[in-house]
């Protein structure tokens, strides 16, 4: 009798250790997903950074030479091409929270919340799933179904 206590013990081990690894596996693998978008998600950023740094440098290259064919003078050209880009430094310094900060954090909450929703729609929670109706009820003559937001709201209003 003890051997065979002993035995289950030992089995219930081996298998919750099984369990724990592979958890534990699972967890990585989730992490390194997410880390992986992360990272594409940098490089990207960076990469269109970097393109719009270029742009910008030879734009100024080209207002600095033109003013200075029209005015004469590479001095007067590039000195009124540095001063457009001191202004444009001024107008994102003032503007940051809007032309960079809200964009970024709306584009990363964006991600995140599709890589949420995409794991809820995989996963087979039961609260991600409509209760089954009686046979012969159609959807239109569901009324008694109400989702679980509204149901805790007009539960929580007495």
């Amino acid at each position: 009798m003890e051997d065979n206590f002993g035995n289950y013990f030992n089995q219930t081990g081996k298998v919750a250790r099984e369990y724990l690894e592979t958890r534990l596996d699972l967890i990585k693998l989730q992490a390194a997903g997410k880390l992986s978008k992360a990272l594409g998600l940098f490089f990207s950023l960076t990469m269109a950074f970097l393109l719009f740094f270029f742009v910008i440098v030879f734009l100024g290259m080209v207002v600095g030479f033109w003013i200075g064919e029209m005015t004469g003078s590479f001095t007067i050209g590039f000195s009124c091409a540095a001063g457009l880009f001191v202004v444009l430094f001024l107008v994102i310094l003032l503007f940051r929270k809007q032309l960079i900060q809200r964009p970024l954090a709306n584009l990363l909450i964006a991600e995140l919340l599709d890589e949420i929703t995409e794991s809820d729609e995989r996963s087979n929670h039961i609260h991600n799933q409509r209760p089954k109706q009686a046979p012969g009820v159609t959807e239109e003559a569901d009324h008694g179904y109400v989702p679980d937001d509204e149901a805790t709201e007009n539960t929580a209003r007495g």
